[in-house]
C-alpha cells in the first residue's frame, strides 16, 4: 500500500469524522440524516452519468476507425499496449476540439472508461511523451479514482449543504433545538458554519492531489521509465500557459493538468500538485 493510499484514506476519514460532528453541531441527527440522503442522490446520478457530462460538456468526439481514424491509428495502438500491460479493458478514446494541451480519463470503472485527448497535446507531444500521458491516465482508471473522487465530492458536498440548510434555518429561525441537542454552543455553530465548507474542499483537493501523484508512478511503472511523462509535463505546463483553456472548475480535476491558473489562497484549493514537484517526484524514480 503507498503512501499516497493511506493518505487518500486518512483524508476520507477525516472529511467523515468532519461531516458526523459538524452535522450534529449545525442540525442535530435529523439534519444530518436528511443531508445524507439528498447529497447522495445527487451524487449517484453525478456517478452515473458523469462521463457522458463531462465528454459533452466540452464537445467531445468519438475517435474510431471511421470517425477521425488518423488519430486512431496513432493513439489506439498506444492505448491498446498499455491496457494489455495493466490488465484493463480497450476504453473509448475521444477528441477535444481545444488547442489548448490536455488529457483527461473519466468512467466510473475500468468496464465504462474513456480518455480524451485535446487536439492541442496531440500536435504538441511526439509519441513518447503522449504514451507517458495516457499511461497516466490509464493509471487513474486502474486506482478507481473516480469512484474515490465520488465519494470524496459526496462528502464534501453533503457538509456544504449541511452548512447552508443550517445557514438558512437560522436566518429564518428553523432548526432551533435545545443546547442538549446541538451538542455545542452558538459560536460553535458559527465556526462550523463558517469554516466546514471552506475544510471539506480543502481535503477534498487533497485528496485529488494525492491520486495525481500516484497516476504519476503508474506511468513511469507501466511505461518502464518516467522520463516520457516528464517530458509531456514539461510541455504542457508550458504550453497550457500560453493557451489558456476555458474549462469548468466542476471538471479541472479530470485532467492531467489544471487548464487553469490560481494564485495565492486559491493554491489551497487547488486539485492538482505542482507541476515540477510531480517531475521531482518522477526524477527520483529512475
Amino acid at each position: 500500500m503507498s503512501a499516497n493510499t493511506v493518505k487518500t484514506a486518512l483524508l476520507l476519514a477525516l472529511l467523515s469524522a468532519l461531516l458526523i460532528l459538524g452535522g450534529r453541531a449545525l442540525m442535530g441527527p435529523g439534519g444530518l440524516y436528511l443531508g445524507l440522503i439528498l447529497a447522495a442522490a445527487m451524487n449517484f446520478s453525478s456517478y452515473f452519468f458523469s462521463e457522458k457530462i463531462a465528454l459533452m460538456s466540452y464537445s467531445a468526439q468519438p475517435v474510431t476507425p471511421t470517425d477521425h481514424p488518423d488519430i486512431y491509428r496513432r493513439v489506439a495502438p498506444i492505448v491498446a499496449r498499455l491496457t494489455e500491460r495493466m490488465g484493463l479493458p480497450m476504453p473509448r478514446l475521444w477528441v477535444i476540439p481545444e488547442q489548448s494541451p490536455n488529457a483527461f480519463a473519466t468512467g466510473r470503472n475500468p468496464q465504462h472508461a474513456s480518455v480524451a485527448f485535446t487536439s492541442g497535446i496531440l500536435q504538441l507531444m511526439d509519441d513518447r511523451e503522449l504514451e507517458g500521458v495516457v499511461a497516466h491516465e490509464l493509471g487513474h482508471v486502474l486506482h478507481r479514482d473516480i469512484l474515490i473522487a465520488s465519494i470524496a465530492a459526496m462528502l464534501a458536498g453533503t457538509i456544504t449543504l449541511l452548512a447552508s440548510m443550517a445557514r438558512w434555518g437560522m436566518i429564518f429561525g428553523g432548526f432551533s433545538r435545545d443546547d442538549d441537542d446541538r451538542g455545542g454552543g452558538v459560536l460553535g455553530e458559527l465556526l462550523m458554519l463558517l469554516l466546514a465548507p471552506i475544510a471539506a474542499m480543502m481535503i477534498q483537493a487533497a485528496i485529488s492531489r494525492s491520486r495525481e501523484y500516484d497516476a504519476d508512478a503508474a506511468s513511469a511503472k507501466y511505461t518502464g521509465t518516467p522520463y516520457e511523462l516528464i517530458g509531456g509535463l514539461q510541455k504542457l505546463e508550458t504550453w497550457s500557459k500560453r493557451i489558456p483553456m476555458d474549462a469548468s472548475p466542476a471538471t479541472a480535476h479530470m485532467f492531467i493538468v489544471k487548464p487553469f491558473t490560481g494564485r495565492s489562497l486559491m493554491n489551497l484549493f487547488s486539485t492538482h500538485p505542482p507541476t515540477a514537484d510531480r517531475i521531482a517526484r518522477l526524477q527520483a524514480m529512475r
